[in-house]
């Protein structure tokens, strides 16, 4: 599918909110709301989400516009990945979820694990930053920053959450429906390659 309307309303968004942050000319500001009104319009015409929610959850932000950042916990047990599945859509993935303003990546990746699975860890080393736009994630509105963070268990036992509905360990041939939105086969595959090569250098885009 075409995507290229989506990166076109990602940009218009960015430059309108940073634009919206340092002008101080009124003519200017105007300006900047207007491109604004343009990015909601674009995504409201090819989606099916109304204007309002886009404006409330794609346009709202202020200051300079930045990617997200996502933190994805890496769980290994006798060769297993630690996935949960998602209530959201059924399918699987790696504990995780949007980084929390006052909260280091690390301690962002324990909290997940722990809400998610109901193991307690400690976090080891990041194995991966990645940028969703080069590993075939679906399409969406924002601009996201993934990271990796291999962690141990120490205690704690197995236990749904608020947003899972099961929680195993799986071995990588005998992997369950992924959630695309949150992880991919191709990276699953990467965090093995971490379980066989320990001192495998972290990969950046």
């Amino acid at each position: 599918m075409d995507t290229k309307w989506l990166e076109w309303a990602k940009q218009i968004q960015a430059i309108s909110q940073t634009g919206l942050t340092y002008a101080k000319d009124v003519y200017d500001i105007e300006r900047y709301e207007e491109l604004r009104r343009i990015s909601v319009d674009i995504l409201s015409n090819y989606t099916s989400v109304n204007k309002e929610k886009i404006s409330l959850t794609f346009a709202s932000d202020s200051g300079y516009a930045t990617p997200k950042v996502d933190i994805r916990g890496v769980v290994f047990r006798e060769n297993k990945v630690l996935l949960v599945q998602e209530k959201m859509d059924g399918a699987w993935a790696l504990p995780g979820g949007w980084s929390d303003i006052g909260l280091s990546p690390s301690e962002v990746a324990v909290k997940e694990i722990k809400e998610e699975s109901g193991f307690d860890v400690v976090p080891m080393r990041l194995l991966a930053v990645l940028d969703k736009k080069f590993h075939g994630h679906p399409p969406e509105p924002y601009h996201v920053y993934k990271m990796f963070i291999r962690c141990d268990i120490i205690g704690g036992q197995a236990e749904t959450g608020v947003e899972t509905s099961a929680v195993d360990f799986f071995a990588i041939d005998a992997l369950p429906e992924l959630s695309l939105e949150r992880n991919t086969l191709e990276q699953i595959k990467i965090m093995f390659e971490f379980l066989e090569q320990p001192d495998k250098e972290v990969i950046l885009d």
